[in-house]
């Protein structure tokens, strides 16, 4: 939460007294910046593997500032999974003038150091879907904890249709060691599966990257044997579809053991629709980059946040005002319910080219 700052008010000087009475007092914010002037607000993104950064948080956080604060300016960065570019693009904008930080973190504790550098110049820092340490204002994301026990759960249902649960092996890859959600999908994940199902690999997967985790996949068949694959824990769509490449190139027979996901992305909304993937999170992104939006001018402007139900989240370094949203098992029995009736994909567009005869058989076309 923003810093309160007491106003001194000399008894001797009553022109300040009126003046400090008529302005009143700062809560942290971003050097006295108010929505009818208008101020610079740095958005950091910390890659572009996943669609989602660029194509929806990227003009949804715009789309909510021009609603909310028309004549503020989004500065916009990405880092391309380089924190040392991430802490160069927020000095960067610092130097610019930015009244207020929304920072989705490529390494959370190599982004502690973005934060303290933006508090010694009193810039408050909104974490947006990562949670940093250090004196951030505010948090915003989605329960990961649940991310993981839904994937969990969902690929125990999937396996328990076929027969026994531990009749073979189950591979997990999980996200990138440095993001602390995957942590946190990982623990849900482990916490519905752990003695449940026989986890003949497991995976950390740097950078979240789909590459690496085709890499992960494939030694896991060789250790394994195909025969003995029963299924796939993979923490996203990236990883996802980086595992079944790798199936599909060992010559894995059709319909796939059922893989997890994460995002719904596009490509992984047809995997689904295709049978090469049972499931994913959706997680609707607009109601996360308007509440981190609304956090930042909050704080920018010295307000409370005032939106979404906030609970408080232990950072490491304080107890922080968050918001975390709830995550959607997406399968293709609700497609039509989530993605498309929300606008993130249109029928056309999940149907195109050889998905229209799957889109047609699923009742989706």
């Amino acid at each position: 939460m923003a810093r309160r700052y007491r106003c001194a008010v000399s008894a001797a000087s009553a022109f300040l007294a009126v003046a400090l009475v008529l302005t009143g007092c700062s809560r942290g914010g971003g050097g006295g910046a108010n929505t009818d002037k208008g101020f610079k607000i740095g958005l950091l993104l910390p890659e572009g593997r996943a669609t989602r950064y660029e194509s929806f948080d990227l003009p949804l956080i715009q789309a909510r500032i021009s609603q909310r604060c028309a004549k503020c300016q989004l500065l916009h960065e990405n880092a391309d999974q380089d924190p040392a570019r991430q802490q160069s693009q927020a000095e960067a904008m610092l130097t610019q003038g930015v009244k207020v930080l929304i920072l989705d973190a490529v390494d959370a504790k190599a982004a502690v150091a973005i934060v303290n550098k933006a508090k010694s110049q009193n810039i408050p820092v909104v974490a947006y879907d990562r949670l940093i340490g250090g004196p951030i204002a505010y948090y915003v994301s989605f329960d990961n904890r649940k991310v993981g026990e839904l994937q969990g759960q969902a690929l125990a249902d999937a396996i328990s249709r076929g027969g026994d649960l531990k009749r073979g092996d189950i591979v997990m890859i999980n996200g990138s060691p440095t993001d602390p959600n995957a942590a946190e999908f990982k623990a849900g994940a482990h916490a519905v599966l752990n003695g449940k199902v026989n986890i003949g690999k497991e995976f950390d997967t740097p950078d979240w990257s789909p590459d690496r985790a085709q890499q992960e996949m494939d030694g896991a068949i060789s250790a394994l044997g195909w025969d003995r694959i029963i299924g796939v824990y993979a923490a996203n769509d990236g990883i996802a579809g980086g595992a079944v490449a790798s199936m599909k190139a060992a010559g894995f027979p059709a319909p796939l053991p059922p893989v997890t996901g994460q995002d719904a992305e596009l490509a992984a909304v047809q995997r689904i629709v295709s049978d090469d993937q049972y499931m994913s999170v959706y997680k609707a992104i607009k109601p996360e980059a308007e509440t981190g939006t609304d956090m930042a001018i909050a704080a920018a402007t010295g307000k409370a946040y005032a939106g979404q139900p906030t609970l408080q989240r232990n950072n490491g370094t304080r107890e922080v005002i968050s918001v975390l949203l709830n995550p959607v098992l997406l399968t293709k029995a609700n497609i039509k319910d989530t993605v498309i009736k929300d606008g993130a994909f249109t029928t056309a567009q999940i149907c195109a080219g050889r998905f229209a005869e799957p889109c047609a058989a699923a009742g989706i076309s």
